[in-house]
């Protein structure tokens, strides 16, 4: 378990660097998000390449399923976002200020940096490294709500409210998704489709 904790020390650390309100200015967000997920992934599989066999089993119904948890946690995050600018008057700010990344990056080149390397990345690390860890030293509830613990506090160092909420929420939603079907596979295509639609293809805001 050190090597997991020393990665999940080192994934808080980049997301100090990459969130926190006195470093986000110091370096561009896409290169290094792109460097950090990227390192955390390949450790996740050379760490866990004994498992690689159970976490990346295979099969054609994680497409749809994929699909489907997409559209779904998107609609959750639409509803959600109408109901927290309603009752929280700093939710249309904070949100804003997650959207700004935008403007650092070309829409084609944040699409492919999501789809093909981030979103999947992260569900490498976070799900297919730390969670799967936890659950065989443990149970897999246990590793479940420890890597979702572990992947809403990495954000904490954005000290926004709204990008810590949709964290955990996003934690539970595709930790449970890996709870149920043993495999990255069913996350990774969610992670991945979400992405694209919350930041490039109908944004909330």
């Amino acid at each position: 378990m050190k090597i997991v904790v020393f990665l999940c020390i080192l994934a808080s650390g980049f997301w100090f660097l990459l969130f926190s309100p006195w470093t986000e200015n110091l370096i561009p967000f896409w290169p290094a998000m792109t460097a950090a997920t990227g390192l955390l992934a390949v450790s996740a599989l050379v760490f866990g390449r004994k498992n690689l066999h159970d976490t990346y089993r295979f099969s054609w119904i994680y497409i749809p399923v994929g699909i489907f948890s997409a559209g779904l946690l998107y609609l959750i995050f639409w509803i959600g976002h109408k109901l927290s600018t309603l009752v929280l008057p700093f939710a249309a700010d904070q949100v804003a200020g997650i959207y700004s990344t935008r403007q650092q990056a070309s829409p084609w080149t944040i699409t492919l940096l999501l789809v093909a390397w981030i979103g999947p990345a992260e569900e490498i690390f976070w799900r297919g490294f730390v969670q799967h860890r936890f659950a065989r030293r443990y149970n897999p509830l246990i590793g479940l709500l420890v890597a979702s613990v572990i992947y809403t506090l990495v954000h904490l160092w954005s000290f926004n409210f709204m990008l810590l909420a949709a964290s955990a929420v996003c934690g539970l939603f595709w930790g449970a998704m890996f709870y149920r079907f043993g495999s990255v596979w069913p996350g990774l295509i969610s992670h991945a489709l979400w992405d694209l639609l919350i930041f490039i293809l109908v944004p909330i805001q």
